[in-house]
């Protein structure tokens, strides 16, 4: 799938921004309308090495599990996370988070999000689902949800913990 780019102005410093998204365990307060199921992949979910698992909503997956780890954090300004999900793990993600100082204060958030399928019948069930439209749609969302958890503390999820604790 190629790159998907969604923005969104946050009325926060961008310190305080990049504090709640280098730690993995928020991300299903503003994601859990499309991924549900979280949990930690290890007890520390802050900075580089956090990660999480969860089950992906797309419209015709039968192999619906998810995963992704932050691997690179460049405080404040860039959060790159890698992932799998799909049958055996097999369809690369990248999400990439870039924080902005906007003018007149707040943050600039802008995050990228591209699958690269493995198989030719991965693609095909990519395009044939009209999975970029639904998760644009989504990562739209999970951003002005983003927007409203941070600035009005409003329209918040559940923050996950490690698998059975």
């Amino acid at each position: 799938m190629d790159p998907i780019h969604v923005k969104v102005r946050i009325d926060r410093p961008r310190e305080e921004v990049f504090a709640y998204l280098a730690d993995v365990a928020n991300h299903s307060e503003f994601s859990d309308h499309y991924l549900s199921h979280w949990h930690l992949l290890r007890i520390d979910s802050f900075g580089q090495g956090a990660g999480a698992r969860f089950r992906v909503g797309a419209p015709l997956q039968r192999f619906d599990w998810g995963d992704y780890t932050l691997v690179d954090v460049e405080r404040p300004q860039r959060i790159v996370a890698l992932g799998r999900y799909g049958k055996f793990n097999r369809i690369k993600t990248t999400g990439i988070w870039t924080l902005d100082a906007a003018p007149g204060g707040g943050t600039e958030v802008e995050y990228m999000f591209e699958s690269e399928p493995a198989l030719p019948t991965d693609r095909l069930v990519e395009s044939l689902s009209g999975q970029r439209r639904w998760f644009k749609r989504k990562l739209r969302k999970a951003m002005k949800r983003l927007q409203s958890i941070l600035e009005e503390d409003h329209d918040r999820g559940a923050r996950i913990t490690v698998a059975g604790l």
